[in-house]
């Protein structure tokens, strides 16, 4: 493997970790709410604005990290087996998804994660596939994507099964819910920035090296783990909740 292919952009996984913090604050709260020890809205208002910037952050990441994987592994692998590692690894999150989708069916019945957010980026890695190139199109169309998820989210749709899309049946509820309409368009938001800051996998814009701070050197360490920490931080906090509060 050459250099590049194991070059880490530290901004990358700061952001990711900095939302990694926010995420554990929101469901923190979301869970004293659930659990009746102290009521807060979070459909609207600053919790709702605060959620949504933690989901965008995420998913925006999502997309900018898609195009430095692609740049790299363009060079060793193409056709088939470059497509392949994008369907295995999203096939790979999408089966995560559906082991919490089972984990909420059995302990919260009520409100079972259907197509939350690991069903949607797993689904989105390969649906990204053929957008992995481009730049100014993935913009055009994360503007369409948006706009046609916020026209049909009102809609009812008297079925289940396109759920996925956001096309959703009368008093339908979950507690996570992330449709390819519109947050597909985010993800390729994501390649559009990941193509246009980082084309060819190399940083265009000049920026230092804050990664041996420790304060950084932390965010870092979170946001390469990521995905370990959404799945344990939850069980984590309402054994907590249990322990001290409940």
């Amino acid at each position: 493997m050459d250099k590049l292919s194991k070059q880490r952009f530290w901004e990358i996984d700061f952001f990711r970790g900095l939302a990694i913090i926010m995420m554990i604050i929101f469901h923190f709260f979301y869970d004293l709410n659930y659990f009746g020890v102290q009521r807060i809205d979070l459909r609207s208002g600053f919790w709702w604005i605060f959620g949504r910037m933690i989901a965008t952050t995420f998913i925006l990441l999502v997309g900018i990290s898609l195009t430095l994987s692609y740049s790299r592994v363009k060079k060793h692998k193409t056709g088939w087996k470059l497509f392949k590692k994008y369907f295995v690894r999203g096939v790979k999150i999408f089966g995560l998804g559906l082991i919490v989708t089972l984990i909420t069916w059995v302990f919260l019945k009520k409100g079972f994660i259907i197509f939350g957010i690991l069903h949607f980026i797993g689904i989105s890695i390969i649906l990204a596939y053929p957008f992995l190139k481009h730049r100014f199109l993935n913009f055009l169309l994360g503007i369409i994507f948006i706009i046609v998820g916020l026209y049909i989210e009102n809609l009812i749709f008297n079925s289940y099964w396109f759920i996925w899309t956001g096309l959703k049946p009368n008093y339908f509820y979950t507690v996570d819910y992330f449709p390819i309409f519109p947050w597909f368009g985010v993800i390729l938001f994501g390649l559009f920035l990941g193509n246009l800051l980082y084309p060819n996998g190399k940083r265009k814009l000049k920026i230092g090296n804050l990664s041996n701070f420790s304060f950084v050197k932390l965010f870092c360490f979170l946001g390469r783990n990521s995905l370990v920490i959404y799945l344990m931080h939850q069980p984590i906090l309402v054994i907590f909740l249990y322990i001290f509060v409940l």
